[in-house]
């Protein structure tokens, strides 16, 4: 079986893409760091008919995230989608003035050497079948820099460049590397930025394998 490994899965968006996927036959590999809402959310899955499993990581521990994506390929197969889409911590969002070098130590942890890991070791399975799509989902300050929130605007950037050089040199591989950029909120009943919506438009952003980004909203809204 094809599965999607969604890092940062949550009750919100990434609800919404494992039902998505798992409508189209992917079985789906749920990775936050709390095991009990992981198997909240696998068990509200399984009751739809979705194989889903929970494995607990956190994103800043290089060896569990890598350990947590072992185990899921084991347990449910090769990962075909990977989704990196946790939610940054609200102390990653200092005024600019009153960052420090040691405040991006755990922004950058988060956003870009989190999806490095991963990246890491999901790649040499889909380099192998000659496919695969990475995802990157992130908010409007990735692009867009917000000084009141310097932390996750400086790894935000980060994390994009380091997303599209992998756009740019996999594409040859059969390997389609994307980025969503959702600004302002996910409100569930917006008509660009619900759940349902989103989950769409990142499956149709894994079919369609053409750009690197893709805005779910105009940027100035």
């Amino acid at each position: 079986m094809t599965t999607l490994a969604l890092i940062g899965a949550g009750p919100g968006l990434g609800a919404a893409v494992a039902r998505r996927f798992g409508r189209e036959g992917f079985a789906i590999a749920l990775i936050s760091r709390s095991p009990e809402h992981l198997d909240a959310l696998a068990a509200d899955l399984q009751q739809d008919n979705i194989t889903a499993q929970g494995f607990a990581a956190d994103v800043r521990d290089a060896k569990a995230l890598s350990a947590a994506l072992d185990a899921a390929t084991s347990t449910l197969g090769p990962i075909e989608v990977l989704q990196y889409s946790p939610v940054p911590h609200k102390d990653f969002m200092k005024p600019v003035q009153h960052t420090r070098p040691e405040d991006l130590q755990g922004p950058l942890a988060f956003s870009l050497f989190g999806p490095m890991t991963a990246v890491e070791q999901v790649l040499p399975d889909m380099r192998q079948a000659g496919r695969g799509t990475i995802l990157f989902v992130n908010g409007g300050s990735a692009v867009r820099p917000h000084p009141e929130r310097a932390g996750t605007s400086i790894a935000f950037a980060a994390e994009s460049a380091y997303a599209r050089m992998l756009h740019d040199s996999l594409a040859a591989e059969g390997v389609h590397v994307a980025q969503l950029i959702i600004p302002g909120a996910i409100a569930p009943g917006d008509e660009h930025t619900d759940p349902t919506t989103l989950a769409d438009t990142l499956w149709r952003i894994h079919q369609q394998r053409g750009d690197f980004r893709h805005y779910a909203s105009p940027l100035d809204t």
